[in-house]
């Protein structure tokens, strides 16, 4: 029988140490449907009894998983990717109903999930040794890499299918055993949704464990278990300080990827209309809600009026409306303390002398009470300090701010402590690679927009955008160890 993914399914268990353990008497979370404002499925609400039972089967499991050949861990993986593609449709659909996402945001997060399973099932056969020259006689050195053990992965609401993908199926194909504990926003398609994949492949029981619960609850003793080895964070930056602090106290290994304040520079002779083309999608795309979409555009003073007014066109052209109809763009913000947030950000910035060019307002849906749909907005006479701009607003807002010369627009595009990604447009390339070059951020895209992510390429912050890497041979560092064996052979000379 196939595996039922609809909203519909009973959603109503948890997965530790391959068995679904309903909530019984202890409460659930309700998990709600963005556009519609309806509870659409109830999971369980974990405790940290459920927390420990998880990491046992996971720590349990580990030790077998780790002497799997890798040719049989890396099919696994492959498995997984299977029943993913199998699914498409139907995860599309989990993403509309539990993150408000609109078709192509569905889409997209299924490309990018299978990007990463693809390029983790490379990894078994790529944990290889090395050999070391030693500086005493008869010495051989031999390096061997091995799974860390047991890897903890908190995962956002935002894009959870393969912001978990990213770390999960990495872990797994490198040997380890992991505890995955999702957003109470998005416990399906980030969490429970992987149990029931993997269960359509040969994964061994207990090396996956996925428990839901509100973070204010488990959430510390997740993130600070001392059976956690690597505690994969993403998510805000002073959410992201408290979880490195508590996976410290275990010294077990933080890899975090935080907030972001992305800067998209426009210089007086770039290509407007390109520019503009990757900046309405760097935007809007899932209503501003990526930690690397453009969350301020930085432009040539010479260029700065013609940029607004096609942006703003382009903005007001945007459809709007719930994420399950086909044609829709901007959707719902996740829930209203976001929505809030981010109009406060708005309405701040126009009465520090800033204008609304288009948007700063909610939409209304057809029968839903205070919709969460907010237009797409566009800020013109915006300075750095002012709330949309110094902030990450998370949302379908565009502050745009003007710029004289390369010096200044690189001085506003590092006024912030954030340092996750960014994106230059010019005309000349080597402007624009002066200006990539001097911007004090983990990625840079010349001529496109800041939101990409491709698994075999290493993806990491800095500053307060986070610790650690993500992707391909990075993250494999971080989820695997070293050991150095060395053997002797002949009889050595002591000082003493």
């Amino acid at each position: 029988m196939s595996t039922d993914l609809s909203i519909d399914a009973d959603w109503s268990a948890q997965y530790i140490d391959g068995e679904w353990v309903a909530a019984g008497d202890d409460e659930t979370i309700a998990v709600e449907d963005p556009s519609t404002r309806e509870a659409v499925a109830e999971v369980p609400s974990a405790t940290e009894g459920d927390v420990d039972d998880a990491y046992e089967a996971a720590a349990a499991a580990q030790e077998e998983w780790a002497e799997t050949p890798p040719a049989q861990r890396s099919a696994v993986v492959q498995q997984f990717l299977q029943a993913l593609r199998e699914h498409d449709e139907d995860v599309v659909d989990l993403l509309a109903h539990e993150a408000g996402g609109s078709a192509i945001m569905g889409e997209t997060s299924i490309q990018i999930a299978s990007d990463h399973a693809g390029e983790a099932a490379t990894l078994p056969r790529r944990m290889k040794g090395e050999h070391a020259e030693s500086n005493i006689p008869g010495k051989e050195n031999v390096v061997e890499r091995g799974p860390k053990g047991v890897v903890t992965v908190i995962s956002p609401w935002n894009f959870p299918l393969n912001l978990s993908a990213r770390a999960v199926l990495p872990a797994i194909a490198a040997g380890n055993g992991v505890v995955l504990k999702p957003s109470t926003n998005s416990p399906i398609t980030g969490g429970l949704l992987f149990a029931k994949l993997f269960e359509e492949t040969d994964l061994p029981e207990g090396v996956l464990n996925v428990v839901t619960g509100r973070g204010s609850e488990i959430g510390d003793r997740v993130a600070g278990h001392p059976e956690s080895d690597v505690v994969s964070f993403t998510g805000s930056t002073s959410v992201g300080k408290h979880v490195a602090g508590l996976a410290g106290e275990n010294l077990a290994v933080p890899a975090m990827e935080l907030g972001g304040n992305n800067a998209f520079v426009v210089t007086d002779d770039a290509d407007l209309d390109r520019a503009v083309d990757a900046a309405t999608f760097g935007s809007f795309v899932h209503q501003g809600q990526v930690c690397i979409s453009v969350n301020r555009h930085v432009v040539h003073e010479d260029v700065y009026d013609e940029y607004v007014e096609k942006l703003t066109e382009r903005a007001e052209a945007l459809a709007v409306g719930s994420a399950h109809e086909p044609d829709t763009v901007v959707g719902p913000i996740i829930d209203e303390s976001q929505r809030d947030e981010m109009l406060e950000y708005v309405e701040r910035t126009v009465d520090a002398g800033a204008t609304l060019e288009t948007g700063g307002e909610t939409a209304d849906l057809d029968g839903v009470d205070d919709s969460l749909v907010v237009r797409p907005t566009v800020l013109s006479g915006v300075t750095n300090d002012m709330a949309a701009a110094c902030n990450e607003h998370f949302g379908p807002i565009a502050p745009v701010i003007p710029f004289s010369d390369v010096d200044e627009a690189v001085a506003i595009a590092n006024d912030t402590e954030y340092g996750l990604s960014g994106a230059v447009h010019a005309g000349d390339l080597a402007v624009a690679k002066e200006i990539a070059g001097r911007m004090e951020t983990g990625n840079v895209h010349i001529n496109d927009q800041p939101i990409n992510d491709e698994a075999h390429v290493p993806f990491s912050g800095v500053g307060a955008s986070g610790v650690g890497e993500y992707n391909s041979d990075a993250f494999l560092r971080e989820i695997t160890e070293t050991k150095w064996i060395s053997v002797q052979h002949d009889p050595r000379e002591y000082p003493i």
